[in-house]
């Protein structure tokens, strides 16, 4: 398999993780609304949002952003710790700074 292959997979692998991470918000009004709050946006905006991968970028952001939302969703996800943050990584914006 070609790195781009595999690359291109582990993108779909991550927007589905976010796309779940949608829901998972969206499935506690508080948490949308949390959501909606931060990202700036309408209610009618959020559909065509989803499918826009620096949107699912922010979502991730924003449950990794607060640590117990972070553990609540890989928990109530079936997911291990560092799944998210892998998913991000994979996404527009999330690559890792070095600091050196």
């Amino acid at each position: 398999m070609r790195g781009s292959d595999r690359n291109a997979g582990g993108v779909a692998a991550a927007e589905a993780l976010a796309l779940g991470g949608l829901g998972w918000l969206a499935a506690d009004p508080e948490r949308l609304d949390a959501l909606m709050g931060a990202a700036g946006l309408a209610p009618a905006d959020l559909a065509a949002r989803a499918a826009e991968p620096e949107f699912l970028g922010f979502v991730l952001d924003f449950i990794l952003a607060d640590e117990a939302r972070a553990r609540d969703f890989a928990e109530e996800s079936g997911l291990g710790p560092e799944d998210a943050t892998r998913a991000r990584m994979a996404l527009p914006g999330g690559d890792v700074a070095h600091w050196t």
